[in-house]
């Protein structure tokens, strides 16, 4: 099965449709998929659901998307660093279902599994659990929380074979992994696709059995919040 792919536009094609759930992996600038989000974005694809940890920033990211009102729906833990998805959210005109990360990325990983569902403690007592199942285990409350089954995951790796085999590098694996296997397909772009073989398999964290379609491109480097002290005087 052909697994690379020219550009992000070329890997995309014939998978986008108007309403979509995306899955996408990052963590505030970290292992974002720009230049897919970028592809989307040409696209004019609309009315997304996005299940992601946040929105990246005003001009990266889903950020871009949230300019041009593509985005409909944001399944996410935190809305900082981007005032376009405050402004949205609190004028009503963007939907957003909050999620503990960790409860976000069991979701994940979770759909990726074929689990529907599971219960945990974390959101009980709180606006979280509203209108969800409570159950005791033991004494113990717990809510359950449903598995995320996207139309379409992307994701942003370090390196890959052309069988689809990922390896991503230090913090930029986040919330990749799960968002990758939770979709019935998975877009990854990387920054070096290595001869198959190259990669050592007890390195590889995500398994091509799980990745349909890859590409290779150049990644901006960002820097979400530069923090300096001043400089002291002789």
């Amino acid at each position: 099965m052909k697994k690379v792919y020219a550009n992000a536009a070329e890997a995309l094609d014939g998978l986008l449709h108007d309403g979509m759930l995306i899955a996408a992996g990052g963590f505030g600038l970290c292992g974002i998929p720009e230049l897919l989000l970028q592809a989307i974005k040409d696209a004019g694809t609309k009315d997304l659901t996005f299940a992601s940890n946040n929105a990246g920033v005003d001009d990266f990211g889903i950020g871009i998307l949230l300019q041009t009102k593509q985005v409909k729906k944001m399944i996410s833990s935190y809305v900082g660093e981007n005032a376009e998805f405050m402004r949205q959210y609190l004028s009503g005109e963007l939907e957003l279902e909050f999620n503990p990360q960790g409860t976000l990325a069991e979701r994940m990983r979770a759909g990726g599994c074929g689990i529907p569902g599971f219960y945990t403690k974390t959101g009980v007592g709180t606006v979280i659990a509203e209108g969800k199942e409570h159950k005791d285990f033991n004494g113990e409350t717990y809510i359950l929380e449903e598995g995320i089954f996207a139309d379409l995951s992307i994701v942003k790796a370090w390196k890959a074979d052309d069988t689809g085999n990922l390896i991503f590098r230090k913090t930029a694996r986040n919330f990749n992994p799960p968002a990758a296997m939770c979709g019935k397909i998975c877009v990854a772009e990387v920054e070096e696709i290595v001869p198959r073989g190259a990669l050592d398999p007890d390195q590889i964290h995500l398994p091509g059995i799980y990745v349909h379609r890859i590409i290779q491109g150049e990644h901006e480097k960002r820097i979400e919040q530069r923090t300096t002290r001043k400089r002291e005087e002789a």
